[in-house]
């Protein structure tokens, strides 16, 4: 018996795919429902109201469950729940799972793992031939320390639901990820001011390019790693120009070594003033920030669009061999020691998709059933995973020494080896 936990999109991926091979697994969701933080329902969730998918639907969903033709290009966090709750109904995964539950400890035990659950206030544990955590990684917030004292209100973007938060106050929000540009965005129509702080460069890219998505654009032909980054940037350059066009800094990077941001809107309004770029900030005092380019504004709210945390606060941080930011796994999933502990879905990359997170979990529950049938090839794999934990499948791309990097990998060099090491353990 496996402990499954978590039912987002990677945790139904898992319960799926365990389903598949005939594995009998529990699976434990902290909320009363599937979706994960799509569930903007889920106390847990970090989800906001106007919050739509960044990677098109074609290139996100379930290769065996497409999502309906009536679904926009770019769905709404609400048609991503329907999907999800769908998806859990056709595959029979809500008989497997205990909702309302909290994992309290996952600890060893002899060759298996031992699992403490609270649900309705009572307490029990359980214990499992092992565990496949898929509790997401966009959970704990980063909160980064800001000089001086601020008077007024500061918030990370985890307790930002709807623009009515901005209404008539003078924001700033800190950041120019996805989520911060998002959120800055949203407040134009209701703050007084809008400022963006960014520290550094980075690429922005539309949703569209001739009426298609963007991210569904090109790829047939694989191209030497440097000509895709030159390009890529120069095509980008040509369709939208450059950030110091808009008043952000210029990436001092080449495309791909950081996630892209995948918002234009966000270049319209600084275009048009609506929202003024700033630089990192130096000071705070009362309700004015100074910034390190001698700029001075006065705010009543600050938004940290910081990022988030690994965080696994269930499971000692030495079980999963943490070095630095994250865990040293080979392919952000197999344990080098345990043979029976699983990292689903810790795992970044652009235009990866669920289906990308499919196919992890499709090869791990063939490890295991491969593995409880003494298969040779699962005992390689074994060998393989001791030898290559931690090791980069970044394709050559250097990518920036940044905390949210630290589990990201190159789409093709990662489904390769997945599909090598899938194909090795289907072998007769």
């Amino acid at each position: 018996m496996y402990a499954v936990i978590g039912a987002g999109p990677m945790g139904l991926a898992t319960a799926r795919n365990l389903s598949k091979q005939g594995l009998p697994f529990v699976g434990y969701e902290l909320n009363g429902d599937v979706g994960g933080l799509w569930d903007i329902d889920n106390p847990h969730s970090t989800m906001y109201e106007t919050a739509h998918l960044i990677s098109s639907k074609r290139m996100t969903e379930f290769r065996e469950f497409p999502m309906d033709e009536r679904v926009a290009t770019y769905p709404h966090h609400a048609e991503l729940k329907r999907y999800f709750q769908d998806y859990a109904r056709h595959f029979g995964l809500y008989d497997h799972y205990q909702f309302h539950t909290r994992v309290m400890s996952v600890t060893p035990e002899g060759d298996g793992w031992r699992v403490t659950v609270e649900q309705d206030g009572e307490q029990s544990s359980r214990y499992f031939d092992g565990v496949l955590i898929a509790s997401g990684t966009l959970h704990t917030p980063n909160r980064p320390a800001l000089p001086g004292h601020f008077d007024g209100e500061i918030l990370h973007a985890r307790e930002y639901r709807d623009p009515s938060l901005f209404q008539d106050k003078r924001v700033l929000i800190v950041g120019c990820g996805n989520s911060a540009c998002d959120m800055a965005v949203d407040a134009v129509h209701q703050a007084k001011s809008v400022d963006l702080s960014v520290r550094r460069g980075y690429y922005f890219l539309p949703k569209f390019i001739g009426g298609r998505p963007s991210d569904s654009i090109g790829g047939k032909i694989k191209l030497p790693r440097r000509l895709k980054q030159w390009l890529d940037a120069r095509l980008i350059r040509m369709i939208i120009g450059r950030p110091s066009d808009y008043g952000l800094p210029d990436p001092d990077y080449r495309l791909y070594e950081a996630h892209p941001v995948i918002n234009s809107l966000v270049l319209h309004h600084l275009g048009h003033g609506d929202i003024t770029p700033r630089t990192d900030i130096a000071d705070m005092q009362g309700r004015t920030v100074t910034f390190t380019d001698g700029g001075r504004a006065d705010y009543d709210l600050i938004l940290l669009a910081t990022g988030y945390k690994l965080d696994y606060p269930f499971i000692d941080s030495s079980l999963l061999n943490w070095q630095g930011d994250a865990p040293r796994l080979y392919l952000n999933v197999f344990h080098p020691h345990y043979d029976n502990l699983f990292m689903m879905g810790m795992i970044e990359a652009a235009g990866l998709g669920w289906e990308g997170r499919n196919e992890q979990a499709e090869l791990v529950a063939l490890y295991l059933k491969r593995r409880a049938e003494g298969h040779a090839a699962a005992a390689r794999l074994e060998k393989t995973k001791r030898e290559r934990a931690g090791e980069s499948l970044d394709g050559g791309y250097r990518y920036l020494k940044l905390s949210r990097m630290a589990y990201y990998v190159h789409k093709d060099s990662y489904r390769a080896e997945v599909a090598n090491q899938r194909r090795a353990l289907q072998e007769q």
